[in-house]
């Protein structure tokens, strides 16, 4: 822990922010699952789409464009998909809803998809498919977010970060869980280095000139992971998302007809907490119509503990599998307590004040 971080236990933290939720709005139901995602975040160690997005939250929902009562409805639906209008949802509640509908629908034809068009943040990608999995399906999700990220080769920020997640259900183990941005790091990671105080890794992000920089408020666009195939796989999942359901992000900004997205924070920015729309696509697979689920579980977990065993390279000391650093996280800070940067607990005891709530102790 930092010294300048305060550590709060997660439980109150939740019952602070579900308030907050309903002191804006949203019904108990809504705040509920809201809270949930942001503080799911935290607890992972995910803490740029934790508790630090809050007050962007609130603002958005105060101008009206996050809409407490959204208009959620299903626009085309088949046997296996569901076209999903969100109109300016908060993303937690549209996509919780989003999938317990696929999950239905997987059951029943096998795989099934969710297409969900003009929401707003979701928070951490991984907790949806997470749904899946802790229910024996297999899970596989993308966003098509805003234009924060350079395709390779160009300085100006065109196309997506575009989050990637997958889930799969374990025997002995916890579900794997991928979850991963197709940028070197999430913008909320820079934000988040920026209420810290700290510098960031020169390949995170890029200044005006394309260059690349090691200080947070001098980015200006995000740098794909892995160069042409980063950018490459950001912009197909966009041809296969936002264009295909009649929500284009990328081909307004490359066409001049839209300004880039940009990084930096959106509190206190209406014109770009208002420019924040996405659209995010959600596979199902029920595995029992493939094959019995026991057996499927058992090979996950031989295949786990083959990969543990194998010889490690010189400096490793253990080999980890996609989401287990973030699990071993969660157990500490359920037992210790979350830490929040200073300027972020400060930001938090404004919406107390506001709401006359009592901001949970350190």
């Amino acid at each position: 822990m930092l010294s300048s971080e305060i550590v709060v236990e997660w439980k109150p933290l939740f019952d602070f922010v579900k308030q907050v939720f309903v002191s804006v709005g949203l019904s108990a139901e809504d705040a509920h699952k809201v809270a949930d995602v942001l503080i799911w975040a935290n607890l992972r160690g995910t803490d740029s789409h934790g508790v630090q997005v809050l007050p962007w939250y609130v603002e958005a929902a105060d101008i009206g464009h996050m809409k407490v009562r959204p208009n959620i409805r299903i626009e085309k639906e088949t046997a296996s998909t569901l076209l999903i209008e969100a109109d300016n949802a908060f993303g937690a509640v549209v996509t919780t809803y989003a999938m317990n509908r696929v999950m239905e629908k997987a059951k029943a034809a096998g795989i099934a998809w969710a297409f969900i068009r003009k929401h707003n943040h979701q928070g951490t990608m991984g907790y949806y498919t997470l749904m899946a999995a802790e229910k024996d399906l297999a899970g596989f999700g993308w966003l098509c977010g805003n234009a924060t990220m350079a395709i390779f080769g160009a300085k100006f920020p065109a196309i997506a970060n575009n989050p990637v997640t997958i889930s799969v259900p374990a025997k002995r183990y916890r579900p794997l869980l991928l979850d991963m941005a197709l940028s070197n790091a999430a913008a909320g990671k820079l934000n988040l280095a920026k209420e810290k105080g700290m510098s960031i890794p020169a390949d995170w992000a890029l200044d005006d000139e394309g260059k690349p920089t090691t200080d947070p408020s001098k980015a200006v666009f995000l740098a794909p992971i892995a160069g042409p195939k980063g950018s490459g796989l950001s912009l197909m999942l966009e041809c296969l998302g936002s264009v295909l359901i009649g929500f284009p992000k990328v081909e307004p900004v490359v066409t001049m007809k839209e300004p880039p997205f940009g990084l930096g924070s959106a509190v206190g920015n209406p014109a770009r907490i208002r420019a924040h729309l996405q659209n995010s696509v959600f596979m199902v697979i029920d595995i029992r119509q493939f094959g019995d689920i026991n057996t499927y579980k058992e090979h996950i977990d031989t295949m786990i503990d083959g990969i543990k065993a194998l010889p490690k390279a010189k400096g490793c000391t253990e080999i980890f599998l996609p989401g287990e650093p973030e699990w071993r996280t969660m157990d500490d800070r359920r037992k210790h307590g979350i830490p929040i940067p200073r300027q972020t607990h400060e930001k938090l005891k404004k919406l107390a004040d506001r709401f006359g709530l009592n901001l949970p102790a350190s």
